[in-house]
Order: C-alpha cells, then sequence, then structure tokens
C-alpha cells in the first residue's frame, strides 16, 4: 500500500464522511499564494497539506495566485513559487491559475450585490471607516453613505472602474452588520481604487478587489470542495459563507482552518525577510541562511525531508511551535538513507608513516553506504604519506581526546 502524504487528523475525517455521505464525489482543494515573495518553511505545511490531500484522495489541486494587490507583486516572485513547489515533489492540476482570471466575473458579483441591497459606495477615508468600524470592545458605526439608492451606487461603480476618482476617494463595501460581534462582518471593504501596473492586466484595471471578496469566489468558481487555510483565517469563514450564500453561484466550498507551522527560532515575516535582502545582510532569498524553501534547498535539504517535517507536523485546531531540531531530526533520516559516505579534509594536516615502504600505494575498498549495498563501492589509495583533518591532532592533548597526539 502506498504512504499517504498526509497522517489521519480531523480535516481528513471530514472529507471521508463528505465521501461517505455522497456530498461530493472527488475532491478539489488549492494553494493560493500571493506573489509578493518566495515561499519559506512557514508555507510548507499548506503546501504538503493542499497537494497531499488531492493525491491521497486522487484528487487535483490548483496553483491560483492571489493577484489583487498589484503593487507588491512580480513576476519574479510567480516563478519563483511554482519553481519551490515543483521541487517539493508537487505538481498543480492542468495551468497556473490567477485571481485575476476572474476580475470581469468579480465585478459582475460586486454589481450583483449592489444591485440586491448588499453593498454600497461608501466616501468615508480609510481613517474614518477604520473609526468607525469600531473594535473589540466598541461596536461599529454605520457610514452616512450606508442607504444610498442603489441606483447612485451602481452609476459611482461604473464611474469608479471608469477611473473617474483618485485613488482612496470611495470603496464599495459589503452592507453587513456593524453591530456583529466579528469585526470582519462590518461592513468589509470589498474593492478599492488602486492606479498600478498588473503583472498579468496591465493597466486595464484601475480598481481592484480585496482578498475576502476574491478568494471565496474563485475557490467556488474552480469548484473547489475543501478550502483549507491557516487559523487567522478562522474569523474570516462567516463573510467567505456570506458572500457566496448571496450570489448567483452554484458551488459553496467549504473552509477548514488548521494551525499554521511556526518554527523556532524562524522568522517567516515577508516585511523582515524582505530587509534582510534589501541591506545586502544576506546573498538573496535563497541564501542558505534564509528560512524561505529556496534557501533550504541551496542548503542542501532534500524535498523529502521537508515533506516529512511537514507530514510530522501535527494538524490540528490549536496553535503550536514547532522546534527546529524536528526539521534537523528529518534532514537527518533522510540523509541517512539516501546519501552516499564520502570522506574529505578540509584542513590538511601531513602525516608521514615512517615504516611504511616508500613508492608503494595500495587500494582500499570501501562500501558507499554502511547499511545498503545497492551504493557500491570505491576505492582509497593508502600509501606513506597521508592528509588527516588538523582537528585531529594535538600535541598536548588531555586524557579525553581519542585522536592522534
Amino acid at each position: 500500500m502506498t504512504e499517504k502524504n498526509v497522517s489521519e487528523n480531523f480535516i481528513t475525517q471530514i472529507i471521508d464522511a463528505d465521501l461517505q455521505s455522497g456530498k461530493h464525489t472527488d475532491i478539489v482543494t488549492r494553494f493560493p499564494p500571493e506573489p509578493n515573495g518566495f515561499l519559506h518553511v512557514g508555507h510548507v505545511k499548506s503546501i504538503c497539506l493542499n497537494f497531499g490531500l488531492a493525491e491521497d484522495y486522487q484528487g487535483y489541486c490548483n496553483l491560483r495566485f492571489d493577484d489583487t494587490n498589484p503593487a507588491k507583486e512580480s513576476v519574479e516572485y510567480a516563478e519563483s513559487i511554482q519553481r519551490d513547489i515543483q521541487w517539493l515533489g508537487f505538481q498543480w492540476h492542468d495551468q497556473v491559475l490567477y485571481s485575476s482570471d476572474y476580475f470581469d466575473q468579480l465585478y459582475q458579483y460586486a454589481v450583483e450585490l449592489i444591485t440586491k441591497g448588499l453593498a454600497f459606495i461608501d466616501e468615508q477615508s480609510a481613517e474614518e471607516i477604520r473609526e468607525n468600524r469600531g473594535d473589540f470592545t466598541r461596536l461599529g458605526v454605520n457610514s452616512p453613505y450606508r442607504d444610498r439608492a442603489v441606483a447612485e451606487n451602481l452609476d459611482l461603480f461604473k464611474r469608479m472602474r471608469e477611473g473617474e476618482f483618485a485613488d482612496g476617494k470611495m470603496v464599495l463595501r459589503a452592507k453587513i452588520d456593524m453591530q456583529s460581534g466579528n469585526i470582519n462582518m462590518r461592513d468589509p471593504v470589498i474593492y478599492r481604487i488602486k492606479r498600478a501596473h498588473h503583472i498579468r492586466t496591465g493597466d486595464k484595471w484601475c480598481i481592484y478587489p480585496m482578498y475576502d471578496f476574491t478568494h471565496c469566489i474563485s475557490d467556488a468558481l474552480e469548484g473547489v470542495t475543501h478550502s483549507v487555510c491557516t487559523l487567522e483565517f478562522e474569523d474570516h469563514r462567516p463573510l467567505y459563507d456570506w458572500v457566496l450564500d448571496n450570489i448567483s453561484i452554484d458551488c459553496h466550498p467549504q473552509q477548514i482552518e488548521f494551525n499554521r507551522l511556526n518554527q523556532t527560532f524562524t522568522i517567516t515575516s515577508k516585511r523582515k525577510l524582505n530587509e534582510l535582502v534589501e541591506k545586502g545582510l544576506v546573498d538573496g532569498w535563497d541564501d542558505p541562511r534564509m528560512p524561505t524553501v529556496s534557501g533550504m534547498r541551496r542548503r542542501g535539504y532534500p524535498p523529502a525531508s521537508i515533506r516529512t517535517y511537514a507530514k510530522r507536523s501535527t494538524v490540528t485546531k490549536k496553535p503550536s511551535v514547532v522546534p527546529m531540531s524536528m526539521l534537523e531530526d528529518s534532514v537527518r533520516s533522510d540523509l541517512n538513507v539516501s546519501a552516499p559516505r564520502i570522506m574529505g579534509v578540509l584542513r590538511p594536516l601531513k602525516v608521514v608513516i615512517e615504516n611504511y615502504p616508500e613508492g608503494v600505494t595500495e587500494m582500499i575498498v570501501a562500501q558507499n553506504h554502511p547499511q545498503d549495498q545497492s551504493f557500491g563501492q570505491r576505492e582509497l589509495p593508502f600509501s606513506r604519506e597521508l592528509y588527516i583533518e588538523a582537528d585531529d591532532y594535538k600535541e598536548n592533548a588531555n586524557r579525553k581526546f581519542f585522536r592522534f597526539t
């Protein structure tokens, strides 16, 4: 029996129940990174989980770039993400997808919400919106523009798209509940004006949908069955469901959250990692000291060991921090099985065996792997003159030094 990519957990139990009940006959997942940086160790768990679940259940996983913030995105990042996923041993279904593939449909769904009286154009400043939204101790306050007529909202939204207004002049907000205990449901912004050159659509659009509006609709359009994401999106799930419940779309994926991979002694903030690169403190995003997937590749980590590490990181609803030693142990375990044994001397120290004949060289047979004969053998020359590691010799050594002295 082929070993599964993902150990049994609460998500596999949900999928098993859905298949058994007939709710789904095929499983479709997705990995939706934003192309604004290189993948790091924190992404590995999500990659292995989403692609692994699809493989385990003979379904498929889409790679979809969430390219809704053109000011921070680049083709370089998108290409690096594709390389890293393939290096880890996974392949997405069909072609690479982009949220921008759906910009026309997203716009029409926004128009539908406006027509239903479920979205409005707000002319408050960003600061006013933030202040009136309230916080965990203070309920939100309705925008003075909340009850605009549908016709006026439709006209303003059309003019927003046509580029009539300046950046930040107005936004489109969903009309939900400013008294909600969930701040994400307090009339969230779903479209904003942003003039920036897009990596795929160029200058066609000057308004862009927000992540929470885009993500759920993109999932539905692609027929995703289980939208698996990390715990920070748990409070966003009511908004995910609200959008899909209020537009004309047949598919309604189930969002499921799990604990992200947080590693000891490791910073994964893209902003902070980018600062290291920009200041020249590291040799690029693939510097072996960086916690990026490309950095781990350059460090010599086998992809199988990183997949093992992700699998050993328990999938639960409880936040956790994984020790770096678990990653190192996974790497050692993999290399112990897969790596041939080769000797080298980094700091050579010449040794002369005075009672060994001059001009004689013997060839000694050594195994390339102590436990696996399939790795074969190699011959090592042995003669009067040898080179040892400098650290293996001390003129004045204590009793615990068991090398040359």
